[in-house]
């Protein structure tokens, strides 16, 4: 990859590659502001909102592009770059059962260009998405009567490629499903992208188990025919966990910090003789359902948010510990879903409800205060997903 060297070191953490990026162990990665943020407008007239991020992480909204059809609630979208430069921005399309592929204007994040036409995804309900950088693969997780995951390579000029079979998961699921318990949450890739992961929430209602799956991706010999993620996957059930949810790989380790929404999160060790196995265990007192999480490379810990309890909760990638709580409810948002964190800051979203508007709320990581809060009214009522370029 060929980046400037500020941009490259922030970028570390967002494209998931560090072995790329070797550097003395005496070095310190500057911690850099994030230049825009996005997330789905969730309309009948859908759009991606981009908001541009001043240099002191504060953020100012501007709508950067549309999408054809309607997508449905909860679907995260995830920014990742090419090996070229380009910055690319992968969006599921629920309601059409396909995936976008946007490119980022270099000079101006918040300008948005679809790049060849969005792809047909196998399976129904697209409700994630993760993209390799290294590998030139997206991969999707669908949630609907046909579940599961398939991927596709995709180039800067070209766009996105055919997907392949879908990876199926049983999950006895209609179209649209019935939830959140017994769906498919998030497919991401691990650090070093040699492997995807999906997790996959149970019900405990009905004594259904979540899992974790992972798939291995195999690059071919010469290096030139990009990678091919594995069509069988390895799956565990965590001890003791049950709603397996949002996911944060960390730093320097092969462990995963994944919150688990009728608890709170875990760490799981994810070595080779271990498909899922649990590090750390930490219970939220008073969590309604603690949903997604974050890493942050300024306090080197993790946050989780709460869709029913409007507060930020700050925890261990250790053990998953409780650090402390930020509690946000005077700025009148409902609760929180997904969040994202860059350079000292933490950027949450609240998904609106009809009743009280879409809202982004921007959190000081280290000083534990909020900074900054702004709706986004008529360019999103009903929002979901967060995404962000460095």
């Amino acid at each position: 990859m060929k980046f400037t060297p500020t941009p490259l070191l922030a970028l570390a953490a967002l494209t998931t590659a560090p072995g790329a990026l070797a550097r003395p162990s005496s070095c310190t990665a500057k911690i850099v502001a994030p230049k825009a943020i996005y997330t789905i407008s969730n309309d009948q007239q859908n759009a991606v909102v981009a908001m541009s991020v001043q240099a002191n992480g504060m953020s100012a909204l501007t709508v950067a592009g549309k999408f054809l059809l309607p997508t449905l609630p909860d679907h995260p979208l995830f920014p990742r770059l090419t090996p070229d430069r380009l910055q690319m921005l992968f969006a599921v399309n629920a309601g059409s059962n396909t995936v976008s592929m946007f490119a980022i204007d270099a000079a101006d994040p918040t300008k948005l260009t679809m790049v060849g036409k969005p792809a047909a995804v196998p399976g129904e309900f697209p409700t994630t998405v993760a993209a390799s950088d290294k590998h030139k693969t997206v991969c999707v997780g669908t949630t609907g009567a046909k579940a599961g995951v398939a991927c596709a390579r995709f180039s800067a000029a070209g766009g996105l490629g055919p997907m392949d079979a879908l990876r199926p998961f049983a999950l006895g699921q209609s179209t649209p499903p019935v939830g959140p318990t017994n769906t498919v949450s998030q497919v991401f890739f691990s650090r070093d992208q040699r492997t995807l992961f999906a997790t996959v929430k149970g019900d405990p209602a009905k004594n259904n188990t979540g899992f974790l799956t992972r798939y291995a991706v195999a690059e071919d010999a010469a290096g030139c025919e990009g990678a091919t993620v594995a069509q069988k996957g390895a799956m565990a059930s965590p001890a003791g966990t049950a709603v397996l949810f949002g996911t944060a790989t960390i730093p320097g380790s092969q462990d995963l910090f994944v919150t688990d929404a009728s608890f709170g999160a875990v760490v799981l060790s994810v070595q080779d003789a271990n498909i899922a196995a649990v590090k750390g265990k930490g219970v939220v007192d008073g969590q309604k359902a603690t949903c997604w999480a974050t890493f942050s490379t300024a306090t080197k810990s993790a946050f989780v948010t709460d869709v029913g309890n409007n507060r930020l909760v700050e925890m261990s990638v250790t053990n998953a510990k409780v650090i402390g709580q930020l509690d946000l409810s005077a700025n009148g948002d409902p609760g929180l879903i997904d969040l994202m964190a860059g350079g000292n800051f933490i950027y949450a979203l609240s998904p609106g409800n009809g009743s009280t508007p879409t809202a982004i709320t921007v959190v000081d990581a280290i000083k534990k205060i909020q900074v900054q809060h702004f709706q986004i009214g008529s360019a999103g009522k009903n929002s979901m997903g967060l995404a962000m370029m460095v």
